[in-house]
């Protein structure tokens, strides 16, 4: 079981809220579904959550809803708390390098500031 938070920016904007909220109502509710995975399981299987190889220990939460398929990326905090950082619709096989480097960033970021 653990404990799911989002990053927010120093000006207070949640960059994964934000996402969530741009998603239909039904692909909302799958994201909140998986995301109640971490809270409820001790362990998540891979079909959900996967470490991304050759990155700063960046993981995937990984939804699919018919056709589409959303990632939303983060880090560990702890052993109890996953902070996800950025949400996106995936439309190619790899994660895009882009999405990687934002959430790498905003995990140095956070890790800066010391927050809780």
């Amino acid at each position: 079981m653990k404990i799911v938070k989002f990053y927010t920016t120093k000006a207070g904007d949640s960059p994964v809220e934000e996402f969530i909220d741009s998603l239909s109502a039904k692909q909302a509710q799958k994201v909140v579904w998986v995301l109640k995975l971490f809270e409820d399981l001790d362990f998540v299987p891979s079909q959900y959550f996967k470490k991304l190889t050759n990155t700063d220990d960046i993981w995937e939460v990984r939804i699919q809803l018919g056709n589409n398929i959303f990632r939303i990326l983060g880090f560990l905090e702890g052993d109890q708390i996953i902070l996800l950082t950025n949400g996106f619709v995936k439309k190619s096989q790899k994660t895009p390098k882009g999405e990687v480097e934002i959430a790498g960033k905003r995990k140095k970021e956070y890790e800066s500031r010391g927050d809780e």
